[in-house]
Parts: C-alpha cells; sequence; structure tokens
C-alpha cells in the first residue's frame, strides 16, 4: 500500500512540516525507516537516532521538532504514540478495504440465523439456531457460532473462533485465534470421594472494543454472567474463571489466570504469568506486577507486587527454610517484647 502524508494528516490531524506529497509505503521502527517510509518518536532520549534516520517522515512532538534539522520531513502532533496508534488503524482499515464482504458457500448457516448488511463469513464457519451477527462483522473460517450467540457490528473474529450458546460479543470487538469464549465453568460437587458436575447455566457478555488474544478461554457462569466490560484488553493464552467480572479498560499480559468470581474493577493492568485467586476484588486503578500471585482482595489503587525472588537454588532452599519458620520466630519475638515490657515496668519508679 502507498499514500502520501497530505492524506495521513487529512485524516489524522497534526501540523505537518514538509512537502504534503511525499510518499508513504510503509511504517517502520526508527532504528530500520527508510525512503518512503514514515516512523515516530515518542521520546526525548531517541533524538540522536532521529537526526540520524533515513526516514521519508518523522511524527514528533513539539520539544523534539526543535531539536531537528529543518530539512527534516516532520508531522507534530501532542502524543506521538498515540499518533502511530492512531495511523497504524487507519492504515490497516485501508489495507482490509478492498476485501469484499459475503457469505461463502462452504459456511454453515442456521436458516433463523440473523445477518446484518456487509457480513463476511469465510469458509466452514457455522452459525448457529438464532445466532445474530451484526453489520460489518467479519467471521472467520472455521469460527462457530452456537445457538443464541450474538456478534456486534464491525467485530472481527479471527479462524477457529468459538462463540458458545446465548453468549454476546459487542461491537468493534477483535478476537483471535483459537479463543474460546463460554466453555463450562470448572464448577464440581464433592460427594463420597467423587466430583458431581455442576451444570453452567449462565453465559458470557463482551462489551464493546474488547480485544481477545489467541488461545484465551472465557468461560461461562455458573448461574450469572461471566462479564467483560467495555474497552478490556486481553493477551493471549488466558484464562478467565466462571462468574468473572473485568472492569472497563483493564487490560492483561500473557498467561494471567483469573478464578472463579474475581471482581476486577476498571482501569487496572495484570501483569503476564500473575495468578488473581477466586472471590477477590481489586478496586479500580489497581496494578498486578508479572508473576504475582493475588490472595488477597486490594481495596486501594496502586501497584501490588507478589512474588518469591530469583536466586541460585541453594539460596532458595535456604529462604525456603527460614519461611517455614516465620511464624515461630514472630511468636519469639512477641514473647521477647512482652518480657521486656514487662522488666522496664518492673524496674520503672513506684
Amino acid at each position: 500500500m502507498s499514500t502520501t502524508l497530505g492524506d495521513i494528516v487529512d485524516a489524522l490531524g497534526g501540523e505537518l512540516r514538509g512537502d504534503p506529497s511525499t510518499a508513504v509505503r510503509r511504517i517502520a521502527s526508527l532504528a530500520n525507516a527508510g525512503e518512503g517510509e514514515i516512523s515516530f518518536v515518542a521520546q526525548a532520549r531517541y533524538v540522536s537516532q532521529a537526526s540520524q534516520s533515513a526516514a521519508s517522515a518523522l511524527i514528533v512532538n513539539e520539544g523534539l521538532a526543535s531539536q531537528l534539522d529543518a530539512s527534516k520531513v516532520l508531522v507534530v502532533t501532542d502524543d506521538p504514540y498515540l499518533y502511530y496508534a492512531r495511523l497504524s488503524q487507519w492504515w490497516r482499515a485501508r489495507q482490509r478495504s478492498g476485501v469484499s464482504a459475503g457469505v461463502s458457500e462452504r459456511a454453515s448457516i442456521h436458516p433463523t440465523a440473523r445477518l446484518g448488511q456487509a457480513v463476511s463469513i469465510g469458509d466452514f464457519a457455522v452459525v448457529g439456531e438464532g445466532a445474530e451477527i451484526g453489520d460489518g462483522a467479519v467471521i472467520g473460517a472455521g469460527c462457530v457460532l452456537e445457538a443464541g450467540a450474538i456478534v456486534g457490528a464491525g467485530s472481527r473474529l479471527s479462524p477457529r473462533v468459538t462463540v458458545g450458546q446465548a453468549c454476546q460479543i459487542g461491537a468493534r470487538c477483535i478476537v483471535h485465534s483459537g479463543v474460546v469464549i463460554g466453555a463450562d465453568g470448572f464448577g464440581f460437587a464433592p460427594h463420597k470421594g467423587q466430583w458431581v458436575k455442576i451444570e453452567q447455566l449462565g453465559a458470557v457478555r463482551i462489551g464493546n472494543d474488547v480485544e481477545i488474544g489467541a488461545n484465551t478461554c472465557i468461560d461461562r457462569g455458573a448461574l450469572d454472567d461471566t462479564v467483560i466490560e467495555d474497552g478490556v484488553k486481553l493477551d493471549n493464552l488466558i484464562q478467565i474463571g466462571h462468574n468473572v467480572r473485568v472492569g472497563a479498560h483493564s487490560a492483561m499480559a500473557g498467561c494471567v489466570g483469573v478464578a472463579g468470581s474475581a471482581d476486577i474493577g476498571r482501569h487496572c493492568t495484570v501483569g503476564g504469568g500473575a495468578i488473581v485467586l477466586g472471590h477477590l476484588n481489586l478496586a479500580d486503578g489497581v496494578n498486578i506486577s508479572a508473576a504475582s500471585v493475588v490472595t488477597r482482595s486490594v481495596r486501594e489503587p496502586g501497584l501490588y507486587t507478589g512474588m518469591f525472588p530469583l536466586d541460585t537454588n541453594a539460596a532458595w532452599e535456604k529462604n525456603a527454610v527460614s519461611l517455614r519458620q516465620l511464624s515461630r520466630l514472630r511468636e519469639r519475638i512477641r514473647a521477647l517484647e512482652q518480657n521486656i515490657k514487662q522488666l522496664d515496668k518492673n524496674d520503672s519508679p513506684d
């Protein structure tokens, strides 16, 4: 794809300092950008690299623009990184504009399914009884929408996504390959040494503008629904248990696990590999470091970390032994404190 710098600025704004007819055929990293390519500079520490860049155009803020040679072709904006994000969306949309909508002859569409306008459905997709697909939605090859499933307008499902019975996806969502929405939650009742399955009768409700990474699983609720609110971003290989609620605009990195009935607030972040135990609450604005294990509710916003530092195995074993003795050591310290208080009392004048 090729465009001009003028077209980009007309679409996205910013102050153009240079020739609007400058051709742009690719967005590139600052280190590798060359002729016909545009890049961005978000931090002052890269000003030297930007000065030496062979890119045809750079996206910068006013502070950085004043430090660059006047010959540089620039797009000046308050937030270059945000501008880059918007540019990437605009670029991808233009790449997709040539893809025509339509339903593959090899797809299986139930007669009662309701399809909006300009819907695209790929080969071997299955759309079940009473399922709904909104205007402009894209259902990739091999996807399965079970009975009563809903996919909102403008949402895109990559190949091999499964949306379970009565589960809902909002508008403008992006769901990557291998995602399973609405598998049974992990619910069993113990009885005489065996496990009796508890049927999961809830569903999953996903809001608007949500992105879900590859092979992530979101379980349906036992009775009430599992809820993912607007703007949530989930990375690859995440497990969301039954009856979890994830508040609007929260984000989780790869391999996070959230156990059943946990309640995650709005604008939270959870680092890669972290675990949130079941039935806990995280307040709005809580940030959990990678690989942490959240074992209690967090009532105040802030950054929280709970992990055992990496060490040599020999040192780790010694520390682990000490860790097991902490409770006994605490009791001994309390006893010593009591003895000191009693001595102080006995030594005090009448």
